[in-house]
C-alpha cells in the first residue's frame, strides 16, 4: 500500500509541485544537516512546497507561512488546530452534495457561494465551504473579484473528492511546527536569520496581455510590488538568509528585461513548466519560467 503523504489540500494556480525536483538540486549540499533551520515561505498559495520540504528534512525545526488571502491563512489554522471538526463539516458537505443530481448540485454550490461571500460564518464552516468551493468550482480556481467574492462558476465533476481526510490530518501533524501569519509578505523578515531558508512564489507578472491572473485575492500585485519584492530580497541576503524564488519569464512574448534588472545580482535559471491558465490555447502547455536564487555554489547559470 502506497504511504499517504502530506500535500496540498486545495487545488491552487500555479501550484509548484511540477518545480520541486529544480528547486531540491538548488538547495546548499549541506541542507540536510543544518541544525535547527527555519523555513519561511511569505506566499504559501497552496503549499506544495511546503508540504514536500517539512517531509523530506525533518532538520527543519520551524516554519513560517504567510499569505494575504484570510480564507486560505484561516483554512491553515483550522486544519492545524482543529483538523477532525474539519473533516465532520466537510463529510456532511459531501454527503449531501453528493445525493444530488448535476442540477440541484449547480443549485447548492451556488448557494453555499453567496453564503461563503456574504454570511458571516464559524471558522470552521468557512473553511469547509472554502474547500468545498475550491473542490466543487470550474478547473479547481481561487479567484475573487474587486469586492473579495469568490467568483468561480461551478464545475461539473461527477465524483469530485471533498473531504480528503488522509491528506487533512497529515497536513495537521505537520503544520504543527508552522507559524502561520496573514498579510504583507514584508512581514516574514522579522523571522530571519542566518539559518533561515526562504521560498518565494509570487503572482506571476503576466507575459502576454491575455495571461494575467493575480487575483487570489482582491489586493493586485503589480510591477511596483514586483520591484519592492526585489528589494525585499535583497534585505534577506543583507540578514545572510538564502532564498529561492520563481517567477515567469516575460521574456518568453517579447524582449523585456524586467526580471534581469531587478535581480542582476543574484543567479537566474530558465526551467520549463506548464501553464494553464491564459485565454488563449496556443499560450498554454510547456513555458519557460524563472528561477532566481543567491544560494552560492549551485549548478545556475546567469542569463
Amino acid at each position: 500500500m502506497k504511504k499517504h503523504i502530506a500535500k496540498p489540500f486545495v487545488k491552487w494556480v500555479g501550484g509548484k509541485t511540477q518545480l520541486i525536483n529544480d528547486i531540491e538540486k538548488l538547495l546548499p549540499k549541506d541542507f540536510s544537516l543544518q541544525k535547527d533551520l527555519t523555513y519561511i515561505e511569505p506566499f504559501v498559495g497552496g503549499g506544495a512546497i511546503l508540504f514536500w520540504i517539512l517531509q523530506k528534512y525533518p532538520n527543519i525545526k520551524k516554519a513560517i507561512i504567510n499569505d494575504i488571502n484570510s480564507n486560505l491563512t484561516s483554512t491553515y489554522t483550522i486544519i492545524k488546530d482543529k483538523p477532525n471538526k474539519l473533516i465532520s463539516a466537510l463529510k456532511d458537505i459531501e454527503n449531501t452534495y453528493c445525493t444530488l443530481d448535476e442540477s440541484k448540485r449547480k443549485d447548492y454550490f451556488l448557494i453555499q457561494r453567496q453564503r461563503f461571500n456574504k454570511e458571516r460564518l464559524s471558522k470552521i464552516e468557512n473553511s469547509a465551504l472554502f474547500i468545498f468551493l475550491n473542490r466543487t468550482c470550474f478547473n479547481g480556481l481561487y479567484r475573487e473579484n474587486s469586492k473579495g467574492e469568490f467568483n468561480v462558476p461551478f464545475g461539473k465533476y461527477k465524483n469530485p473528492l471533498i473531504c480528503d481526510e488522509e491528506t487533512i490530518l497529515k497536513d495537521s501533524s505537520l503544520l504543527q511546527k508552522v507559524d502561520i501569519l496573514t498579510g504583507d509578505f514584508e512581514k516574514t523578515l522579522s523571522f530571519a536569520n542566518e539559518n533561515t531558508f526562504f521560498y518565494l512564489d509570487p503572482p506571476y507578472k503576466p507575459i502576454t496581455t491575455t495571461s494575467s491572473f493575480t487575483s487570489y485575492s482582491k489586493e493586485t500585485f503589480n510591477d511596483n510590488e514586483q520591484i519592492r519584492l526585489g528589494e525585499f530580497c535583497n534585505k534577506i541576503s543583507s540578514l545572510k538568509s538564502n532564498f529561492i524564488l520563481s517567477n515567469s519569464d516575460v521574456k518568453t512574448f517579447q524582449n523585456d528585461n524586467f526580471f534581469e534588472d531587478i535581480y542582476s545580482q543574484f543567479q537566474i535559471q530558465r526551467v520549463l513548466a506548464s501553464r494553464m491558465i491564459n485565454a488563449k490555447a496556443d499560450k498554454r502547455g510547456k513555458l519557460n519560467e524563472l528561477i532566481i536564487t543567491n544560494i552560492e555554489n549551485t549548478n545556475l547559470i546567469r542569463v
